[in-house]
């Protein structure tokens, strides 16, 4: 196993840093930990595992401190857990069978559907509201958490997004809609992980270091977006979304 020169340590511990302070309030760390594992000049496929060890100390971490400030729904998340868990395993698996590009425009669409709905209502998720949880609720939800972790598992870009916005419609606030997200993400994050592992696609030399400053950026997102509540995370939110939208186009045209 190699390690990093000094100038590419620092590097990727000051990109783990901010991929992390974004990922733990509204998901879309990626779009800064790719590319700068990309810049090591490993494989797609190491890359992709390497920063899948990142991310999942990153949704570790916001997790437990979201956990601690009471913000998570337990009894919610625990029952949607194992299925974003399976989901992710299996859409990890998947991916080694086939191409995820198709997926793109798909998801383009509905990234700007979440974006437009969310500008549109003002004054959404700016405080809780919660709704009663019927059985078609409940089967809903059971769904979108399996679907959510298969897609996160085979193609990623918007999970954040995609699980945030789920919990909005649930009635949460931005806060404690981005609080139970994590833990969604955290479960589909550990099984691709685990199944990252098992193919040998993770670079411990490399991934360890981003790994450990994650820790560190999503102690202080999460802080943040518990201390600052809605004004901070709806913001941020519409952002990265935005970003996201950006670069997917981009992807598809390039």
């Amino acid at each position: 196993m190699d390690w990093p020169s000094l100038d590419m340590l620092l590097f990727l511990i000051t990109a783990g840093f901010v991929a992390a302070f974004i990922d733990s309030v509204v998901g879309g760390g990626g779009l800064v930990s790719l590319p700068a594992l990309l810049l090591t000049g490993m494989p797609p496929s190491l890359v992709l595992g390497t920063n899948k060890l990142g991310g999942t100390l990153s949704s570790v971490t916001s997790t437990l401190s979201f956990l601690i400030s009471g913000k998570i729904n337990g009894k919610l998340v625990l029952a949607l857990f194992p299925l974003s868990f399976v989901g992710s395993a299996l859409g990890t698996y998947a991916v080694h069978l086939l191409p995820s590009e198709f997926l793109k425009p798909l998801v383009v669409g509905l990234l700007v559907i979440v974006l437009i709905y969310s500008l549109l209502k003002k004054n959404w998720g700016a405080e809780a509201k919660p709704r009663p949880l019927t059985a078609a609720t409940r089967i809903a939800c059971a769904v979108c958490a399996f679907a959510l972790g298969f897609y996160d598992g085979f193609f990623g870009p918007g999970t954040g997004s995609f699980l945030l916005f789920l919990f909005l419609l649930l009635g949460f606030d931005f806060v404690g809609a981005s609080a139970n997200a994590k833990v969604l993400n955290m479960a589909s994050n550990i099984a691709s992980l685990a199944s990252f592992f098992a193919l040998r696609s993770v670079h411990i030399g490399y991934g360890l270091p981003m790994g450990i400053a994650m820790i560190a950026g999503a102690v202080l997102g999460s802080r943040l977006a518990i201390r600052h509540g809605s004004r901070y995370v709806k913001p941020l939110f519409v952002f990265v979304t935005t970003i996201l939208i950006g670069k997917q186009i981009w992807d598809l045209l390039h």
